[in-house]
């Protein structure tokens, strides 16, 4: 059965946060409000939920999950960033982007990129999925809640529960969220390339308009 838990968007409840923070850490899946739209998230060491998440989903070895992590302390045990990756995180997180990055020995093999060894990784901004990340201790990974066949990600919890009920364990509420996703930036070359325009602005970013 899949459970609704009601939170504050910005003062969420610690009870509540351990509530999810359990589920996930018994392998649960749980639907969250995010910067951008809503996401599927589940531990990072969990075989049987990445799995599940794919089938949920349709997608295949070739599509990356995206980390979550609480701040760059944490990202850069996952990531490898130089100095001057390092500011320009410093810059731009927390918010509503995903950053693709060198991966470090610390990345399982079937969280990569089947022919670049990098990944994607995100410092989330509200307060509620960075409750979360507190609440459970270590990074997450993440997904857009995009079903096969839609065009946007789900927005409302009951037609998360009515989708997926069953299928994932917990459904989070905490305020407005909205339908784009995270705008995905690539830090991999000499300059910064954006490789999906979404959520937050971008133009100071690169130094030049869209």
């Amino acid at each position: 059965m899949t459970r609704i838990l009601s939170l504050h968007p910005d003062n969420p409840q610690a009870r509540l946060l351990r509530q999810a923070a359990e589920s996930l850490q018994a392998g649960g899946i749980v639907a969250t409000p995010t910067d951008a739209c809503h996401a599927l998230v589940w531990q990072i060491g969990d075989r049987d939920a990445l799995e599940r998440v794919r089938q949920i989903r349709a997608l295949d070895a070739r599509h990356l999950m995206t980390l979550l992590c609480l701040d760059l302390s944490q990202l850069s045990i996952y990531a490898a960033i130089d100095t001057r990756q390092f500011r320009f995180l410093k810059e731009w997180t927390p918010g509503p982007y995903t950053f693709v990055l060198p991966a470090t020995r610390e990345v399982p093999k079937r969280l990569l990129h089947p022919s670049r060894r990098t990944l994607g990784v995100r410092v989330p901004q509200t307060p509620l999925l960075r409750g979360l990340l507190e609440a459970v201790g270590e990074p997450l990974l993440g997904t857009t809640l995009q079903l096969p066949g839609d065009e946007q990600a789900l927005s409302e919890s009951d037609e998360i529960v009515e989708r997926l009920g069953g299928r994932i364990d917990l459904v989070l509420e905490g305020g407005r969220v909205g339908l784009e996703p995270t705008t995905v930036v690539d830090l991999t070359g000499d300059q910064p390339l954006v490789v999906r325009f979404g959520c937050g602005p971008v133009e100071a970013m690169l130094g030049q308009g869209r």
